[in-house]
């Protein structure tokens, strides 16, 4: 016998298939960027929002000064104060139902220059962001003190 026939054939390791991670990570960051450019043309500073303190201050002082007074948690809701309840594409108030087209007018009914009233807003939770942006939209130009925005059932 030849010492060819002899030699004996190794065994056949079966195929192994890696996973390239590489592709995966280029994908990633490519849907990141496109992702962080993309968020940065939708502007989300449409409604600015200031608190009651800050209002009293610059009536007072004439200018935004840091230094307003805490306010105080028994003062939440005062006599002067409207309860405006947010629902899905509706607002209620003492208990009439309004539609958001009717807000400018409501809004415009509520105090003076001298007397100006504050507001609370109640919102429930089936409302829409778009629902409290309506509102808010339609209070800032009214003659109102101060807004408290706060969800149904309390904290």
């Amino acid at each position: 016998m030849s010492t060819l026939a002899r030699k004996k054939t190794l065994p056949q390791r079966p195929p192994r298939y890696r996973f390239a991670l590489t592709p995966l990570a280029d994908a990633m960051f490519q849907l990141l960027i496109f992702f962080m450019l993309s968020s940065s043309l939708t502007p989300y500073s449409l409604i600015t929002l200031r608190s009651g303190a800050e209002v009293a201050v610059e009536d007072a002082t004439g200018a935004g000064e840091d230094e307003a007074p805490p306010p105080e948690e028994t003062d939440i809701v005062s006599a002067e104060t409207e309860l405006w309840t947010i629902d899905y594409q509706q607002v209620i108030v003492r208990g009439t139902v309004w539609d958001p087209d009717d807000l400018m007018e409501l809004a415009a009914a509520l105090g003076s220059e001298d007397a100006p009233v504050d507001v609370a807003l109640i919102v429930r939770r089936n409302a829409e962001v778009q629902d409290v942006a309506s509102v808010l939209e339609a209070l800032q130009g009214a003659n109102i003190a101060s807004v408290r925005v706060t969800p149904e059932g309390g904290t």
